[in-house]
């Protein structure tokens, strides 16, 4: 099993706050995380585990939410809690009337904070926790080192950081970060368990949570979405092409995003003078199930010159999104794109408000030019840039200015020194 990187914020949740949930995909890891947190190995209080998995104990905490949850005695996981929202209203008169750390474990294949009411029910009471597919620190077994904090101080400088092997890349890429699926090392056997993942939550999760018998479109309309990985979300021109009203074509990408199938990324803007785009970015937040619903495989991606690059900007994106999870200084991510096209493929911000651009180039040559969003960044906001990135496919960390590098993509794995 690998460490996660959030396993120790979920350890020092549990010994002060009464509830704490852990949000993720489906088949990202938390179960495996929530159960080891749960051993006599992990140091803490035994604790029942119950999965609203099973069709028994789902229709049990249904027909009478407040007996299910009174009737349990102890520390207690709940699992999948996102199929028995009836439950949080009795988990808060719980902990209302003895407030005890580490209560309620819970976990949720949907975003509960997106469902209305959910989140208010529980604030003051319950900690947040966001479990994505394995990053690629997690899978080398070297989680505990923050590559998102690290280009804010400068440690990434003291990485070992091996040539980015495109091979090594790609393989990344096709494979994304679902256990399961990195398990496979067969690129057959990978596609299979993506088409039953697919239609696994689609089948049940989309039913579960919207009531909608009628599938066809959403599928369709994921694989719409895929082909914009790493776009600007215009939904007018999604309605069209998907042929979906616009109030259908909403609600359905509410729901992908609640099941963690496809993400915005926000923009940046804190100069009211600015005329920056304010649209988000969307994106798939796993590169492997991106790599499936595009029809890429191992033979395809050899052939080609270079690295797809929407795939690339994608990888990163999954990337940052996972350390930015357990940042010690809880960055915040965003995109940057200006009416006269200058752009910055991610911003990363802390809380005193200093920024980091991230530029992402698919090749293994860099040179002045990919620096131009960058430099405008550090010209118009020089207060507080603290550096700019280049993030390419090559050999060698290499300066190219005041506070400015280009860093092979290997800083995602790197060892430490």
């Amino acid at each position: 099993m690998h460490t996660r990187h959030i396993a120790p914020l979920l350890a020092a949740a549990l010994q002060d706050t009464p509830v704490v949930l852990v949000n993720g995909a489906r088949q990202s890891g938390k179960s495996t995380l929530v159960q080891a947190a749960g051993s006599p190995a992990s140091g803490a209080a035994a604790r029942r585990y119950v999965t609203l998995d099973d069709s028994v104990i789902l229709a049990a905490a249904k027909s009478d939410p407040a007996g299910f949850i009174n009737g349990l005695q102890g520390p207690v996981t709940l699992d999948e809690v996102q199929r028995a929202p009836e439950l949080f209203l009795p988990i808060k008169a719980a902990v209302d009337r003895a407030r005890e750390p580490g209560r309620f474990l819970l976990t949720g294949s949907a975003d509960v904070l997106l469902m209305p009411g959910i989140a208010d029910s529980l604030a003051g009471r319950m900690e947040v926790l966001s479990l994505w597919p394995l990053s690629s620190a997690e899978r080398a077994d070297a989680p505990s080192m923050n590559r998102a904090d690290a280009f804010f101080d400068g440690s990434w400088a003291a990485l070992q950081i091996p040539p980015c092997d495109r091979a090594d890349l790609a393989a990344r890429l096709l494979g994304g970060g679902f256990p399961e699926a990195v398990a496979r090392s067969a690129p057959q056997r990978r596609e299979a368990w993506f088409g039953s993942y697919v239609q696994a939550v689609l089948q049940r999760d989309v039913r579960d949570l919207a009531h909608i018998e009628q599938l066809t479109e959403i599928p369709n309309l994921l694989q719409l979405l895929a082909t914009r990985s790493g776009s600007l979300l215009n939904l007018a021109e999604l309605s069209r092409t998907a042929r979906l009203p616009q109030t259908t074509l909403k609600r359905y990408f509410a729901l992908l995003e609640m099941l963690f199938l496809v993400v915005r990324l926000p923009s940046w803007e804190r100069n009211a003078g600015k005329r920056v785009v304010k649209a988000p970015k969307v994106f798939l937040p796993d590169t492997g199930l991106l790599s499936y619903l595009l029809g890429h495989t191992t033979q395809g991606v050899a052939a080609l010159p270079g690295l797809p690059g929407g795939s690339v900007e994608t990888w990163v994106l999954t990337e940052l999104l996972k350390h930015v999870a357990f940042s010690a200084q809880r960055l915040t991510l965003w995109h940057y794109r200006t009416h006269n096209h200058i752009e910055v493929d991610f911003i990363l911000e802390n809380r005193q408000g200093q920024i980091t651009g991230i530029e992402v180039k698919a090749s293994a040559t860099v040179d002045s030019k990919d620096f131009k969003g960058l430099r405008h960044l550090q010209d118009t906001e020089g207060a507080i840039f603290q550096s700019g990135i280049v993030l390419y496919t090559g050999r060698e960390v290499v300066p190219f200015g005041d506070r400015l590098w280009a860093v092979p993509m290997s800083v995602w794995w790197a060892g430490g020194v």
